[in-house]
């Protein structure tokens, strides 16, 4: 049943006091409550009957309904037979959280209310209740341990018609019955389900993509072996970037319950999964978190390879026992009123993902890759195939070696990581779970081949992070190579030397266009980019060359520089950079 339905029910005496664009959810049960923190006798979808007994001031509304709506409940009930009106907090509270609201008349007792949802739930049940249990029984004999996610996908398609995919939060594509999802559809939707879940929004979410609806259900963590004092998540910024979701290929605005319930009875098999593959990576990140508590702490060359070789049989099947390795370095930040979420294992979390998905690191990456978190960032170590002995007749070491355990061939040149693609299929999907105070910065160390070399890739790693921070935009990343480069610099100039270094440069040139139209900019910058070349810029522009001579004049005479000069041509490079 709808909680319209039970507002249309005059004999409930409900009044509605906000969200009422949220009515239409559905009801599956009733609980009476008057804990500060009733989440573990909630499982979804209950109308939440209280004598706010629990409140003892105004500031308890805001975690009472917080909690509630990370429960998933469908709405709450507030009595005024005994405090009288409902409160003004609680009203703010549960509009914040997009909980429908509703006071309950003194004169209508709670068990008047409880045993009509009863009778009505079990009513539009009874129908279908054998087929749900059936349905039920052959997806726990088929769920993660018959099969996987797989075998629950297939058995919705087989059983109901319907095509399901299980996605990450990039929206890559884990588990899938049948055809593949393309990966456009899939970051598309995975960025509406993290843009849904930021603000709120009970799912399944409705999306559309290329023509074709779709339904979003969240997988949640099962939380799993963990306490359930514990358990409870105080920020849906803890696990929006993490949390798996499934898309279903129709509408369920108009589904009954019992279909619903089925589809939610698979997102829990399909959480179990997740926690078993989460078992899987806690040996990878433990062997990562020693690896890396040891370079921090300035432990020997020898004591950090001993510690890799015994990691080898997990991080390294197939590489051999010299790899390459790589060091990346993950940070996300939130804004001021973030401050309670424990920024490392989100960033791990998401790093995790990030590193896993076929389209930045390849199809096999998932089995080797290790991240660590400490403080604020996490930081994976990435092992790379070991590069080819040098040719007969060539200088006799490794392609790329050098004496500082750099490896100028690896990384970004070559082997390994690419920072500028490393987050290109993912940008847009997690950009919209960011929403607007969340920033995701990345850096990517060189390739190193051996022990010696991690403690410098790691502050490499570190250094590039930095760099991508300064940067504008909600999710960056920045490789080594950036930081032999101007580029480096460039970030850390404080915003008044930079603008009145630019303005000094090329303000009288952005005056002169505007008046003239003489667009003196574009030809310094194309000037410029052509290492000073008058034939080269004067083709690129499509101008003669005594026209392109012209112009050069009038730049070196509205700013009294010559662009002959090393020095002058520097700095009107560096000025167009920090304009």
């Amino acid at each position: 049943m709808r909680l319209r339905a039970l507002l249309e029910t005059d004999a409930l005496g409900l009044r509605l006091l906000g969200g009422e664009g949220e009515l239409d959810r559905t009801v599956r049960g009733v609980m009476t409550t008057d804990l500060r923190d009733p989440s573990r006798y909630l499982s979804g979808g209950e109308l939440v009957l209280t004598g706010l007994a629990w409140r003892r001031g105004p500031a308890d509304s805001e975690p009472f309904v917080r909690i509630l709506a990370s429960a998933g409940v469908a709405g709450l009930a507030a009595g005024e037979a005994e405090l009288g009106p409902v409160p003004d907090d609680l009203v703010e509270a549960c509009l914040r959280h997009r909980l429908p609201l509703f006071a309950v008349n003194e004169s209508v007792a709670f068990a008047t209310i409880t045993e009509h949802v009863v009778r009505q739930v079990s009513g539009e049940r009874a129908g279908d209740l054998a087929a749900v249990v059936d349905r039920h029984r052959r997806l726990m004999t088929s769920g993660p341990a018959g099969g996987g996610p797989e075998a629950v996908l297939d058995l919705l398609g087989s059983d109901l018609d319907l095509r399901a995919w299980v996605l990450s939060p990039t929206g890559r594509q884990i588990a899938g019955a049948g055809t593949t999802l393309p990966a456009e559809a899939g970051a598309a939707l995975a960025g509406e389900h993290l843009a849904a879940t930021r603000t709120g929004r009970r799912g399944p979410h409705r999306s559309v993509v290329g023509g074709t609806t779709y339904s979003l259900f969240p997988i949640r963590n099962t939380g799993r072996g963990t306490a359930p004092a514990v358990r409870e998540v105080r920020d849906v910024r803890e696990t929006v970037l993490s949390d798996w979701l499934l898309a279903v290929e129709a509408d369920a605005g108009d589904w009954p319950a019992a279909r619903l319930d089925l589809v939610q009875g698979v997102t829990q098999l399909i959480a179990v999964e997740r926690d078993r593959r989460d078992a899987a990576r806690t040996v990878r990140r433990r062997l990562a978190q020693e690896v890396l508590e040891l370079v921090q702490t300035g432990a020997a060359p020898a004591e950090i390879a001993a510690r890799l070789r015994v990691a080898a049989p997990v991080l390294l099947p197939g590489l051999g026992t010299s790899p390459h390795w790589q060091v990346v370095v993950a940070r996300v930040e939130w804004g001021e009123d973030g401050l309670a979420v424990e920024p490392g294992p989100v960033a791990q979390a998401l790093l995790e993902e990030v590193l896993v998905d076929p389209a930045t690191t390849g199809a096999d990456s998932a089995d080797r890759i290790a991240v660590a978190h400490t403080g604020d960032e996490a930081i994976a170590l990435v092992p790379l195939p070991a590069l080819p002995e040098a040719a007969p007749g060539g200088e006799g070491e490794a392609a790329g070696d050098s004496d500082d355990g750099q490896d100028d061939a690896a990384g970004e040149g070559g082997l390994g990581l690419h920072a500028d693609r490393l987050l290109a299929s993912v940008r847009a999907p997690l950009s919209a779970g960011l929403d607007g105070d969340g920033r995701l910065t990345l850096g990517v160390s060189a390739a190193v081949h051996s022990a010696e070399g991690l403690r410098g890739a790691l502050e490499e790693a570190r250094h590039a992070r930095r760099v991508a921070a300064a940067r504008p935009g909600r999710v960056c990343a920045a490789g080594h190579h950036e930081l032999a480069s101007h580029v480096l610099l460039l970030p850390f100039v404080p915003d008044d030397v930079r603008r009145a270094f630019t303005a000094r440069l090329l303000d009288p040139l952005r005056d002169y266009d505007r008046r003239h139209r003489a667009e003196l900019i574009p030809t310094l910058e194309a000037f410029l980019d052509c290492d000073g070349s008058w034939t080269r810029c004067a083709s690129r522009l499509h101008l003669h060359v005594n026209t392109l001579r012209y112009r050069v004049g009038r730049i070196e005479q509205l700013t009294g520089r010559d662009l002959s000069r090393l020095e002058d041509k520097l700095d009107f490079f560096l000025a167009l950079r920090m304009s």
